[in-house]
């Protein structure tokens, strides 16, 4: 086991909030991740969520349908607030100080996102959720991620998925398809292992911000990963490909 962090972002899914369910919110999954966010917090380390709207609303699907593109990722924009304020509440029913933060103004739901008061949040204790994306079209939730945790100074980012780390070919459609222990951000991007985004390697590159991969449906991972235990699959500069 390694060092515990401090600091570290911690980028949802909106599919990781539907469990089984074929869209929407599965209460009890909410519930099961709220109680691990409560056991790292109890740690003392300073957690801050980005969550994703795809178990609400895809902006690409619906822009592959017809729409607009950036009204589409306007109202998954909006999807990501309702699933923050979910989470809100499921950390607040077992006393967990949660604040919400968005990239666009909600005044009677949430705080705006200003930077300095989601530090003194962390500072306090308290876990921060960003919703609503960066606030801008045609950017992934997680760009906003590696952008958020840049400027809150994270030590690391987390990316809870439904695969246990990078491979480098679909585990779902390759049985030979190989995970990957460690990886540096030039190789993700040159193989295109869509850890990521492009955008938000490139961002978490130019701030050397480490991206750890791991498997959500796993109970206790995220508890795990963030008390420094080896597993799921770590993106770095100084990192071997191995």
């Amino acid at each position: 086991m390694g060092k515990p962090y401090q600091r570290v972002l911690l980028k949802l899914s909106g599919e990781a909030l539907m469990g089984e369910l074929a869209y929407g919110i599965d209460p009890a999954i909410v519930d099961a991740i709220a109680q691990e966010i409560a056991d790292v917090v109890a740690q003392g380390i300073q957690l801050a969520i980005v969550v994703g709207g795809g178990n609400i609303f895809r902006g690409v699907r619906g822009a592959s349908a017809g729409m607009d593109r950036a009204t589409a990722d306007y109202i998954g924009m909006i999807a990501t607030i309702m699933n923050a304020m979910t989470l809100q509440d499921a950390l607040e029913r077992i006393d967990v100080p949660t604040r919400v933060q968005t990239a666009i103004s909600m005044q009677e739901l949430a705080e705006p996102y200003i930077r300095r008061r989601a530090i003194r949040h962390l500072e306090k204790n308290r876990v921060v959720i960003f919703g609503g994306g960066s606030g801008n079209p045609f950017f992934t939730t997680d760009t906003t991620a590696a952008l958020r945790a840049a400027e809150i100074s994270a030590e690391v980012l987390f990316k809870a998925t439904k695969v246990d780390g990078v491979y480098d070919s679909d585990p779902a459609t390759n049985a030979d398809a190989k995970r990957y222990q460690s990886l540096t951000y030039s190789h993700v991007l040159a193989k295109d292992l869509r850890v990521m985004d492009s955008t938000a390697i490139a961002l978490c590159k130019d701030n050397n911000i480490p991206i750890m991969v791991f498997n959500l449906s796993v109970r206790g991972n995220i508890h795990r990963a963030m008390m420094g235990e080896s597993i799921g699959t770590i993106v770095g500069e100084s990192c071997e490909v191995s």
